[in-house]
């Protein structure tokens, strides 16, 4: 009970605590990192969906489930958490702290977090597909390279690209790039979530609304193809002028955030 409370019960006082622009700029950057908007993952799928439905159905259905998938997650953790007396977390402490001390906690947990972090092998192997095959897909559509022989060598690329996060918490932990406190994995998430995400979105947003890149007459040609709901036409205005304006107070509000608080 305390921790469905904690989690779904507004707590206005932290609101207050931490300012309203806060609260929405972390909302908005969590959409940002969830949904994987400005790497090029969700464009490399999306060009593989058929004609036979509308992106913007295909796109309401993927905001749908990762909110509910997000929503369930959190019914499980918080509540999990307060029932064994385990102060929750978030980020890397949560995933190999907080929830390492619950499963030992619980009767059958060996198996529990045996299961648990299988699981997480699958989400995270998940996600680097993703990344790889836009990665992979534009080399092999620029240069007409093979695929089979491309493969390889992104996997030793992901090996090696992977070692510094993997030294930053033993033999370059005293390596503290961002202040006291902080380790090479900070600085990774701070690069693909304060700099890739925004500023790769407001490119695509760029690419899709002027005349120098696909243009609006395009972009709507393209999403409305197929059957479902089609893109409102109001919005030309809001992400042409708009949203791009957003994107960027994400993007500069990150860095103040990160050097000047």
């Amino acid at each position: 009970e305390a921790g469905l409370k904690y989690y779904l019960y507004p707590d206005f006082d932290k609101i207050a605590e931490h300012g309203v622009r806060e609260v929405i700029f972390a909302a908005m950057g969590q959409a940002f990192f969830t949904l994987s908007i400005g790497m090029g993952s969700l464009s490399i799928f999306g060009s593989y969906i058929g004609k036979e439905q509308k992106l913007t159905n295909e796109a309401l259905w993927i905001m749908f489930l990762d909110t509910f998938v997000a929503i369930v997650a959190g019914l499980i953790i918080f509540p999990a958490c307060f029932s064994f007396g385990i102060q929750p977390d978030a980020g890397p402490n949560l995933l190999f702290i907080t929830l390492p001390n619950v499963f030992n906690a619980m009767n059958g947990g060996r198996i529990w977090g045996t299961l648990f972090f299988l699981f997480m092998l699958f989400a995270a192997m998940s996600t680097v597909i993703a990344v790889f095959e836009m990665i992979i897909s534009s080399i092999c559509e620029l240069t007409g390279g093979d695929r089979r022989r491309l493969i390889p060598f992104a996997v030793i690329g992901m090996i090696l690209l992977s070692l510094p996060c993997v030294f930053g918490f033993n033999i370059w932990s005293g390596f503290e790039p961002l202040g006291k406190g902080t380790c090479v994995l900070d600085l990774e998430d701070f690069l693909v979530s304060n700099n890739i995400l925004p500023l790769g979105s407001l490119i695509f947003l760029a690419f899709c609304t002027s005349r120098y890149g696909w243009g609006w007459n395009k972009f709507i040609e393209e999403v409305d193809t197929g059957k479902g709901i089609g893109f409102p036409k109001w919005m030309r205005f809001y992400a042409t002028y708009i949203l791009p304006l957003i994107v960027l107070y994400i993007f500069f509000n990150g860095y103040y955030a990160m050097f000047f608080k």
